[in-house]
């Protein structure tokens, strides 16, 4: 009986990597169908300029990814990334961009908060860093949805 709990959770852990990681095996060029019997429903489509179209498939509010999955007009592929890093949380703008700007190229987050100390929500993104640690990113919104600041911060688990 232990066997085949070990097998099946060892089934569950490779299911689940591979969910994170499926964005890396879509190429520039594959059709939007091909993307969808991959990757299944992504969690939101996001409308982009001359009717091309964005797919998120994003693991918040517990998981640390998000693929963005570009497709031109034609609904071919033209970029798929991984945008949960640092290098992409730090193209963000405060006082240019906007709440819609960072769920565009984000996703939804990890969840939506207030704090005492701040007059506006305050976004939190789950990710890792690059030695493969458990971080929030935090994306403060004046009461108009602007980004006035952002910052990454250390998730402590047990």
């Amino acid at each position: 009986m232990t066997k085949s709990l070990v097998s099946i959770a060892a089934a569950l852990l490779l299911a689940a990597c591979d969910s994170q990681l499926g964005g890396s095996s879509i190429a520039p060029g594959m059709s939007r169908e091909e993307v969808l019997a991959r990757m299944g429903q992504p969690t939101r489509v996001v409308a982009l300029a001359n009717g091309a179209q964005r797919l998120q498939y994003s693991s918040q509010p517990s998981g640390p990814y998000a693929w963005m999955i570009d497709l031109d007009a034609a609904g071919r592929v033209t970029a798929s990334r991984q945008v949960l890093n640092e290098r992409d949380f730090n193209r963000i703008v405060p006082g240019e961009w906007t709440r819609a700007d960072v769920e565009r190229e984000f996703g939804p987050p990890a969840g939506v908060n207030a704090v005492a100390s701040w007059n506006g929500p305050v976004m939190t993104y789950r990710w890792r860093d690059s030695q493969g640690a458990s971080m929030f990113f935090w994306v403060y919104l004046d009461p108009q949805n602007v980004v006035r600041r952002a910052h990454p911060g250390m998730e402590f688990r047990n």
